[in-house]
Parts: C-alpha cells; structure tokens; sequence
C-alpha cells in the first residue's frame, strides 16, 4: 500500500495523492539487500539482530507477517505495526488498538525510517521493512524478497520446520507469484485507483478472468501449486482474505464476492483456519485502514459495518489427499 512520497529527503504530501495503479507494474521499492544464512551478502541471519515494520490492512506487508509466523520466527526477528489511519505524512506509530509502537528506533513515522537510512531519499514511504539494527540500515522493502528471505535464509533459526520454497517446486512457486500478480494482488489496486472508465473495465476484467481460472485449478488441487502449501498461497491468501470487506465494494471489484467461487471460498478458509494465517489477520484493523485512509475514494470516511463473513465455517478441502505433486510448467491461458 503506498503511504507517500519523498524527494530527496522531504516530504511531498501530494504524494499521497498520486495514482498508486498507475506505477503497479514499475518496481515502487528501493531497498533489495538480502539477509543470507551464511553472512555472506554481509547480512547475517542471527535471531534478534532485524526488525520488521508492517500494517496489518497491506497485502504485502501480511505476507511478510504470515511468514514469520509459519516459520515460528516470532522471537528471532521483532515487529513493530503501524496505526490503521494514515496520516497527512504517511504511515504513522501511535498506541492504536492494533498498533505497536517503533520500540527500536523511537521514531513517530515511517518516513523517519526511510530519512535515517537515506537522508536523500527519493521514493514511496512503504511497509514493509526489514531493519538491521547492528547496521542501523533498511535491508529490503520489497515483500516477495523478504518473504523468500525468512523462509529460506532464517531456515536454521526457524522453529517450526516448514519449507515454502521446495526445490522441486522452485520454478512453478516463482512463476505463480507471477501470474497472480498483475490481475489478482495489484489488480484490485489497478480497479480501486482507475481514473478512467476503459482502464477500470481493462483492470476488472483481468481480475475475474484469473480469479476464474484459479478457481478452475484449484476445483482439482488443495493449494496453487499442488497438494503442498507454498509461498504462493501466503501471496494469494492476502488479497483473496480482504476481497469481500474491502475490495468489492471499497475498490468496484463487483463482479463476484470470493464467497461466490466455491473452490477459492473454501480454498480461502482453510488458510484462514491455519492458526500461523489467523494470527496475523485483523480486519477491523484492515477496514478501517482502507476506508479512513482512502480519502480519494471514500472522502467521508465511512466505514462500512458488514459484510458479516464467518472465516471459521467448515470448509471442504480435506477432500484432496496430501499426495507428493509432480511438477508442471505454469501455463495461464
């Protein structure tokens, strides 16, 4: 979710008004060293050593948060959440329900991060981002890289021994995030902040067309990539859990609600009902984030009281036996 703009070091508060669907298919982040298991990108993985920066309504912010959680990386790398409300300079560390302060740096905003370690910055003020506090350096705020990071390179601090990243899956997890980037997880963004009617139905329809062909995918397998959980599900699940509070209606991604498809429904609660999902799941939290924050779209800051939706309802994808998956080259028609 893009928070704002900074020119070589100041704050640009028309930054927030930019149309953030416009630069979804440009590389927003700036920051792309990695923490390797080994030291030798010259940031070792150590527990305690990094800090984590997040909003629990961004999509790519949660895929980072459910990471560390399936990982059981929760005591090695800590995290600070900022408040559900932007503010006029960006995302902003207050005692909000929800929020936890910037206990490492002391800093009031996010913009303040991004200064220490750049003071002539130029670029979106974005979550997340993984600090070093040895380094006192913004290491990656890029979520796929980070996500990568601490399921392969935290591998031997991780205390639960799940592997998201297979080998035998590498090329079909990599080519997945892929596809259900552009029209599913910026996609909605590409619908929400379409400034003009051809490029709102261009955006809407690619939407529906992927979100149809996964639920098709997903009729004969339990996860994206087969009958294993991988990286792209934490990708997947982010967007498909805010679909039917927010970006249905918030966003005009009115064609169908999640709860329409059955595959991806079920498919969707039983991530959900994962306990390392549910715990990083706030959705009061996320639709007071998207509808006081989005002044653009929703200028009276009202936020919606339903839909009333049970993530916790039975779903039906035990159906699928955990048998080993034989790859196959990703091919989206």
């Amino acid at each position: 979710m893009a928070s704002g703009m900074m020119i070589e070091g100041k704050w640009i508060t028309d930054g927030n008004k930019s149309d953030p669907s416009i630069q979804l298919n440009e590389k927003l982040t700036k920051f792309h060293d990695r923490v390797t298991d080994d030291g030798s990108s010259g940031f070792k993985a150590e527990a305690g050593r990094y800090h984590l920066y997040v909003s629990l309504s961004c999509p790519w912010a949660h895929r980072t948060l459910i990471m560390r959680e399936l990982k059981g990386l929760n005591d090695a790398i800590s995290v600070s959440i900022v408040d559900p409300i932007m503010s006029d300079k960006g995302w902003m560390f207050t005692e909000a329900l929800g929020a936890i302060p910037d206990w490492v740096n002391h800093t009031q905003y996010l913009q303040d991060i991004y200064l220490k370690a750049a003071p002539n910055y130029t670029g979106r003020v974005t979550v997340p981002v993984l600090w070093d506090k040895e380094t006192q350096k913004i290491i990656n705020n890029e979520s796929r890289q980070i996500m990568r990071i601490f399921d392969v390179e935290f591998g031997e601090l991780a205390t639960q021994k799940i592997d998201l990243y297979p080998c035998a899956l590498q090329q079909k997890i990599d080519q997945t995030i892929d596809a259900i980037y552009l029209p599913i997880n910026a996609g909605v963004y590409r619908c929400g902040f379409a400034r003009e009617q051809v490029a709102y139905e261009n955006a809407v329809t690619e939407l529906f067309e992927s979100l149809d062909y996964w639920e098709t995918v997903l009729s004969k397998q339990r996860y994206l990539c087969g009958f294993q959980l991988t990286e792209a599900d934490i990708c997947m699940f982010a967007t498909l859990y805010r679909f039917d509070s927010v970006y249905y209606s918030h966003f005009k991604c009115n064609l169908r609600r999640i709860i329409d498809y059955p595959n991806l429904w079920n498919y969707l609660l039983d991530l959900y009902q994962c306990p390392e999902f549910k715990a990083t799941c706030n959705l009061d939290y996320t639709k007071r984030s998207y509808y006081m924050s989005m002044t653009d779209i929703n200028p009276n800051r009202i936020v919606p009281k339903g839909p009333i939706i049970d993530f916790d309802q039975r779903h039906d994808r035990e159906r699928f036996a955990k048998a080993p998956v034989a790859f196959t080259p990703y091919s989206q028609p």
